[in-house]
């Protein structure tokens, strides 16, 4: 089902999402039109009929100035499109979309599996004529759809040129995006940090304590550096909001799913139970694996990834994993190792 064209939309979602549902009722707040593509046709309906999202967002109620679509060329002539489709199926979803000048802003956090590519790599290489940014920084959805303060980094490829015609397009009372041209940087925070939040449910689920996931996070935005400086990230970058920002807000609360599914690794559950009839994406699921990859074969120390890659793979049990972290040399906290 298209959506009805009858008042002009200048901003594009795709992925109807508990994110991009939010991000589509955040850009409608000033009574601009929003077009949202989802793959569900029931969904599509729904949003039309009924201004609400059951499936991903439960509870919200969405502007009359969102309409949603299921074509994707409905979505074609839109200069601003916000991607926020699951990291694993952008490249699948950008093939099929018609190629044109526009700008892809990419909300979706995570590395591709198989070939190790960021987003935005992806995004260059099967994106056609489109400039390319990322918005990242710690925003649970359901906040953001109910309008509550919200920052966020927006990355420009483009530079100051491309965010003078993006940041009015996203920003709204409640959200407020910063500059950055540090691409690379925000994708890999906002990656990262979604296997780190795995690990801090794992320690929430084996009750070990708010120390020692004070520990964690701190040891793991080390990791977070490591990885980030020697892919070419500012360290100004990784230690603001689409970094230790989104790190703290994710690793503290079960409205964050990777935090959820560590939360039932630490339980007893196996990956296989805590992910089975989740409707939402955990994308540090399959984040961990190819990042473990790509830093063992950089040489890069990242031992917390590495324990949540072994973990989800069933090769260690949650309080293995922990002990085995915890049995590591002691060494300096400046030192490249964790």
């Amino acid at each position: 089902m298209s959506a009805a064209h009858d008042t002009p939309a200048r901003i594009g979602i795709l992925g109807a999402g508990a994110w991009g549902t939010a991000l589509a009722q955040s850009c409608a707040s000033d009574g601009s039109e929003v077009l949202i593509w989802a793959r569900e046709p029931e969904l599509v309906e729904e949003i039309n009929s009924c201004n609400t999202n059951s499936l991903f967002l439960p509870g919200a109620s969405l502007s009359k100035s969102v309409r949603a679509t299921g074509d994707l060329a409905d979505l074609a002539s839109l200069p601003v499109l916000l991607v926020v489709v699951p990291a694993q199926f952008l490249a699948s979803v950008l093939e099929r979309l018609p190629a044109g000048p526009r700008d892809l802003v990419l909300c979706a956090k995570g590395i591709e599996a198989g070939s190790g590519r960021l987003m935005a790599d992806v995004a260059a290489q099967v994106g056609g004529q489109a400039d390319i940014a990322v918005l990242s920084g710690p925003t649970f959805a359901h906040e953001v759809a109910a309008g509550l303060p919200t920052a966020v980094t927006l990355a420009c490829s483009g530079g100051q040129t491309q965010w003078q015609r993006l940041s009015p397009a996203i920003a709204r009372p409640a959200l407020r995006p910063y500059y950055s041209d540090d691409v690379t940087g925000a994708e890999i925070g906002g990656a990262v940090k979604n296997v780190l939040a795995i690990a801090c449910g794992v320690v929430e689920g084996l009750g070990l304590g708010q120390n020692a996931r004070a520990a964690l996070i701190a040891r793991g935005f080390a990791e977070m550096l490591r990885f980030g400086m020697a892919r070419g990230a500012q360290a100004e970058t990784l230690s603001g909001l689409c970094g230790l920002g989104d790190l703290v807000l994710t690793c503290s609360s079960t409205s964050s799913r990777n935090f959820s599914l560590g939360k039932a690794l630490g339980e007893g559950k196996s990956a296989e139970e805590a992910l089975a009839g989740k409707s939402s994406v955990a994308e540090g699921a399959a984040t961990a694996p190819v990042l473990a990859e790509l830093a063992a074969r950089d040489g890069i120390d990242m031992p917390i990834v590495k324990a949540v890659h072994r973990l989800l793979a069933g090769k260690a049990t949650a309080r293995e994993t922990v002990s085995d972290l915890l049995a590591r040399p002691l060494r300096s906290e400046q030192d490249s190792g964790a």
